[in-house]
């Protein structure tokens, strides 16, 4: 994938290393980067916490966060992203968590919601919600190439 050589070469570029905290997408982020020979350069480890005890366990997601606003909210991805960081050597992170279908949706919350959190080691983060079109396989690749958008959009801000 084009798009994560890219992410690839900005960090090593930057000289850091990344991490994701992926959910719904169920490590295709940490797949797209480490189909790049070298990735091993610039990134550190992925954190696949699919269930809601992973999230807790693996990256200090509160469980009062969770019951308040669900896995699928972004104070969930913002305490994801932040997990990742302090539980890596990673100097950037990105959490998703959403809901690929055909199941699981709600009229708040419908198939194609996916939350996404970027974060750096200098205290910087953002989140965004988007409403993915398509089946299972479409919203999972698209919140893929989003993340990688993401990482990229700020590893470019930083050398700018």
């Amino acid at each position: 994938m084009e798009l994560a050589t890219e992410v690839g070469q900005a960090l090593a570029r930057q000289q850091w290393m990344a991490t994701t905290a992926e959910s719904c997408t169920g490590g295709g982020v940490s797949t797209a980067i480490t189909d790049i020979a070298g990735s091993s350069g610039w990134f550190d480890r992925a954190f696949v916490t699919y269930s809601n005890e992973a999230k807790q366990q693996m990256l200090g997601v509160q469980a009062d966060t969770l019951a308040t606003y669900g896995a699928v909210s972004e104070p969930v991805v913002r305490e994801m992203a932040a997990g990742a960081l302090a539980n890596s050597a990673a100097n950037i992170s990105v959490a998703i968590s959403g809901i690929a279908g055909p199941g699981g949706g709600s009229a708040e919350k419908p198939v194609g919601t996916v939350c996404f959190a970027w974060a750096d080691d200098s205290g910087w983060m953002t989140v965004k919600t988007c409403h993915l079109p398509g089946d299972r396989q479409q919203v999972r690749q698209q919140a893929v190439e989003i993340a990688l958008t993401g990482l990229l959009d700020r590893l470019n801000q930083l050398t700018d």
